[in-house]
């Protein structure tokens, strides 16, 4: 079997590095020289809450040859479509098409490889790239929740190759895709608002992420979610009570160290993801007639720090 992680960013390379030292063969694709350099030569470098230096295999986009069972698509959803149709010729006829992204990235990737082709992944850990070939883990475990857009075929046998790294939860890909989205919205987006920590956030403003993440439900309810299972527990019911505020240090204690991942976008001057993510629950709240305006509002937050027209501080978040 012939597996492909595109995309071998902070995610897809220590996603790479758990399936290479489970015994997978995988083939890691970047578009950075230096870093797919350092991987070949010194291996994926794994700091943090996981320590390992595992080898693989790595390679530039041209130098992909051949077809794949599997490719996992690990890149910036910004690039998904024109990722897609490159894609599209190395993926075989019956193989599979995995989207570890964040949002809801499914839909659209169907209008590509045809739904039956395409599954989503949630990855329940938090790394980011801090040189070449060196990945910090900010916290999680290698655990994957995993469901299919359409037939499903391949189900089962991607579970199985994912349990060889971690644990596997097969499920509804939508109430997946929306448990993870109703964490990544709020805790992703305030914390390039504020350049806090997810620990720090849900200690100092449980109330405004408590608020983000009840928008996303109300969304995910209408998108016909019966509950939003995450790390064992539904959603649903633990954030959605009295007791919320006191449970969410909890359960973002694994995560206290992780910081989002666009703040690394907006440091080399890049735009961010957010319209693909918090983004994604104001477009699907559009469509399906909810209102989303706290979302909304931190979406265009974060476009005005992308454009010089609000910083990065803590007391950004009183703009909300």
């Amino acid at each position: 079997m012939r597996v492909c992680i595109f995309g071998a960013g902070a995610m897809g390379t220590s996603l790479g590095a758990a399936l290479s030292k489970a015994g997978v063969p995988v083939e890691l694709v970047s578009r950075n020289a230096a870093h797919v350099e350092a991987l070949r030569t010194r291996g994926a470098v794994l700091s943090g809450s996981v320590s390992m230096t595992v080898p693989v295999t790595a390679m530039l986009p041209e130098e992909m040859a051949g077809k794949y069972d599997i490719i996992f698509l690990a890149i910036r959803r910004r690039g998904n479509r024109e990722a897609a149709q490159g894609l599209l010729p190395y993926l075989k006829e019956d193989g599979a098409l995995v989207s570890v992204q964040n949002g809801l990235p499914e839909r659209a990737l169907s209008e590509v490889f045809g739904a039956d082709r395409v599954y989503g992944c949630a990855l329940s850990w938090g790394a980011e790239r801090i040189a070449p070939g060196e990945i910090q883990m900010t916290g999680g475990s290698f655990s994957f929740s995993l469901g299919a857009f359409g037939a499903g075929s391949k189900l089962q046998e991607i579970a199985a190759l994912l349990k060889r790294a971690g644990s596997v939860t097969v499920g509804e890909l939508q109430e997946l895709r929306f448990a993870k989205l109703a964490v990544n919205a709020a805790f992703s987006t305030l914390s390039v608002l504020s350049g806090l920590t997810f620990g720090e956030l849900a200690s100092r403003h449980k109330k405004l992420a408590l608020a983000l993440m009840r928008e996303v439900f109300r969304v995910a309810r209408a998108a016909g979610c019966k509950k939003l299972p995450l790390n064992g527990h539904d959603l649903f019911r633990v954030f959605s009570g009295p007791w919320a505020g006191l449970l969410l240090p909890f359960a973002m204690k694994p995560y206290k160290n992780t910081r989002s991942g666009m703040l690394k976008d907006l440091e080399a001057g890049r735009r961010t993801d957010v319209d693909y993510v918090a983004g994604a629950a104001v477009d699907e709240g559009g469509r399906l007639g909810v209102e989303t305006p706290l979302l909304e509002g931190a979406v265009s937050l974060v476009h005005d720090i992308e454009n010089g027209l609000a910083e990065i501080a803590p007391e950004t978040l009183q703009l909300l």
